[in-house]
């Protein structure tokens, strides 16, 4: 059985409150539960974590490393933008990683547009809902 990491970083805690117009109204527990009932059917291990703390997310990249996991499914929220040390944890491991956001970063504010993650993922998916993590599933199956 294969086992995916889901990891969720700062304030996706706030998943439903936070800027429903953007990021809709399911909160972090329904991604997660959606995601671990689609693993379930398809015959894959899901275990989930959310921290607001860099050095908690690099830990858990880490981690998982470490546990062997198959693939980490991870939107680094606003990390995405300038954390050289969750890049860096990234590049440091051999589990490939997925990158997701929810909204479009790439039609968002000019801060939004670049990624520091994305030169060191296997590969991003952004704007497409809590969607896009099913299909970071499924392309983590598929590797």
């Amino acid at each position: 059985m294969k086992n995916i990491l889901l990891l969720n970083g700062p304030n996706l805690n706030r998943l439903g409150k936070r800027e429903p117009e953007v990021y809709g109204h399911e909160t972090l527990e329904d991604l997660e539960s959606r995601i671990m009932a689609k693993g379930k059917e398809l015959g894959i291990s899901v275990s989930a974590f959310q921290s607001n703390h860099e050095g908690e997310l690099i830990d858990r990249l880490h981690l998982a490393a470490d546990e062997e996991m198959d693939g980490i499914i991870f939107n680094p929220g606003a990390f995405t933008h300038y954390s050289y040390a969750i890049r860096d944890a990234i590049a440091a491991i051999s589990v490939p990683v997925i990158e997701v956001h929810i909204s479009n970063i790439h039609s968002r504010e000019p801060f939004r547009e670049h990624s520091v993650i994305a030169p060191v993922a296997a590969g991003q998916i952004a704007g497409l809902g809590f969607i896009g993590y099913e299909l970071a599933l499924q392309a983590l199956i598929h590797r």
